[in-house]
Order: C-alpha cells, then sequence, then structure tokens
C-alpha cells in the first residue's frame, strides 16, 4: 500500500475527535504525515469537509483545518474523466463514486474508509482505518 485515497469520515474523526473512531483515523493521518504511506483527498472532500467543520466549529477552525489538511494530503483531482467513471460505478452513493473514481484516476491503491459499503461499486481495496494502522505498523 503506497497511496490511498481517505474518505470525509477518516479526516473529520480526526478535526472533531470523534470517540470512538479518532485513535485509528489519527495514526493513519499521522503514517501519511510520517512520509509511510501518500495520502490523497478527493477534491470535492475539501469542500465538504470545511462545510462541516465551520457548521461545528466556526469559519475560522474551519480554514484552520483546511490549511491542516492541504500540509498533510495531496488532492485526487475531480475532473470530467472522474465524473465520466463515477457514472459507470454501481456506488449507493454517487459521492462515493465520484470519490473511488477519483481514487481510481489517482492511480490509488486503496480507500481508507468508516463506510466500506458505499463503495461496494468499486475495484479498488477497501480498508478501515484500523486495518490500514494495523498493516503499516506490520510495515
Amino acid at each position: 500500500m503506497r497511496r490511498v485515497l481517505v474518505d470525509v469520515n477518516v479526516v473529520l474523526d480526526v478535526l472533531l475527535d470523534r470517540a470512538p473512531h479518532a485513535a485509528a483515523s489519527a495514526a493513519v493521518w499521522a503514517a501519511i504525515e510520517g512520509g509511510a504511506m501518500e495520502g490523497l483527498l478527493a477534491g470535492h472532500a475539501a469542500a465538504t469537509i470545511h462545510c462541516l467543520i465551520r457548521k461545528e466549529l466556526g469559519a475560522s477552525k474551519a480554514r484552520g483545518a483546511l490549511i491542516a489538511m492541504l500540509r498533510v494530503f495531496g488532492v485526487a483531482a475531480v475532473n470530467e474523466r472522474a465524473l465520466e467513471l463515477a457514472l459507470e460505478l454501481r456506488c449507493p452513493d454517487f459521492e462515493d463514486s465520484v470519490s473511488a473514481a477519483a481514487a481510481l484516476v489517482a492511480d490509488c491503491d486503496a480507500i481508507v474508509t468508516r463506510n466500506a459499503a458505499g463503495f461496494r461499486g468499486s475495484s479498488l481495496r477497501v480498508m478501515a482505518p484500523e486495518e490500514a494502522a494495523a498493516e503499516l505498523r506490520q510495515g
């Protein structure tokens, strides 16, 4: 596992310190920050995360969260190719199809999410944060 797309829920676990998920999600974030793997966010995820953080913690915190994310994560483009591919995927939710398509176009090896069922239409490996963290510990 060298490059992963990290789903919105994993990032929010860290930024909002959502128990009991924060620890495993923070381990994934730390592994990416430390260079153990490359982490990407789907392009549309940044706007979603900013909106949700702003509602929960205010505009200033949302801006700071976005700056922190961009220091750690790359961005998987949501372009015409990704959107066309998303239309072909059979994920239950179109937003997850877009994330999966962005991951495929960006040549990711896996998607790290707490919503594995949302990515049933993707050909990529789907991992829970706990699974990704355990795999990283095994080296």
